[in-house]
């Protein structure tokens, strides 16, 4: 089993999801980003996706896009963010991280090196919003077959005539949007989730995470009596952002990120 498998397999076990953070590699600056990596599986976080920093972030909002600038302006790269991967691995065996960006860096790295070295740095999934299932030759195939799984996102507008297209090689988990426009955006109901949700497990096995939007303990432990994954990322990117200096930024992120845990793993199901 992969590292993402067997960390849902246990939570399912346990009868919770999983609270699945989003910082981006690099922000504020590479060692405090490496802290808060470091960090978040003690503060809760069962599954880390780690934003690969990209120029023109156009699925994200302004949260997002902040902190990519951040990061870039700190010199981080595509190379920077592999290697704070083999770092965290140092440490941690356990724990899935996924990689969340677009395709532009990866083409520029080169596929073939880009996922070697993603396989060898202990990277165990991939999410790339802006490559759909029919470019699956280009690096979903590839990462595959080294062992790397491929996230699909699904959201409110994809219907069930596309959702086989979508769903046909996606690993690990699903990723569903629940909101239509870019991270940080205004929450969907409860009642719109659980809607959703049934819907695409007519469609898939795999495990649900529904992500934007979702902000507080109380709204991730919402989230986590229908889903079997509650994805945060802009409200621990805003708390960098207002942050005076990189250490209050590392304990910023961690203590919202207990706060979040303790919603999830107090939510029944």
């Amino acid at each position: 089993m992969s590292r993402l498998e067997q960390r849902f397999a246990e939570l399912k076990t346990e009868g919770r999801a999983a609270l699945v953070t989003f910082v981006t590699a690099g922000d504020p600056g590479y060692d405090a980003s490496l802290q808060i990596l470091k960090g978040l599986p003690a503060a809760g976080a069962d599954v880390i996706e780690l934003g690969m920093p990209f120029t023109d972030p156009m699925a994200d909002g302004v949260a997002i896009q902040l902190a990519t600038l951040r990061a870039l302006e700190a010199g981080q790269t595509l190379a920077k963010t592999l290697q704070m991967v083999r770092e965290f691995r140092v440490d941690d065996q356990t724990t899935p991280i996924v990689l969340m960006g677009y395709y532009n860096p990866i083409h520029r790295f080169g596929v073939e090196a880009f996922v070697a070295q993603a396989n060898e740095a202990g990277v165990d999934g991939l999410i790339i919003v802006d490559l759909p299932p029919e470019h699956d030759d280009e690096l979903a195939s590839p990462a595959q077959a080294a062992g790397i799984d491929f996230i699909r996102l699904t959201t409110p507008t994809t219907d069930d005539a596309r959702l086989p297209r979508v769903l046909q090689r996606s690993s690990g988990f699903v990723y569903y949007v629940s909101v239509a426009g870019v991270t940080g955006a205004g929450s969907a109901t409860t009642e719109h989730v659980t809607e959703a949700i049934a819907r695409l497990r007519r469609h898939t096995d795999l495990p649900i995470s529904v992500g934007f939007g979702i902000r507080t303990p109380e709204q991730a432990a919402n989230i986590a009596r229908l889903a079997d994954g509650v994805v945060v990322g802009s409200a621990l990117v805003d708390k960098i952002a207002h942050a005076q200096n990189p250490g209050q930024a590392v304990d910023d992120v961690l203590s919202l990120c207990s706060a979040l845990a303790e919603g999830v793993r107090g939510a029944r199901r």
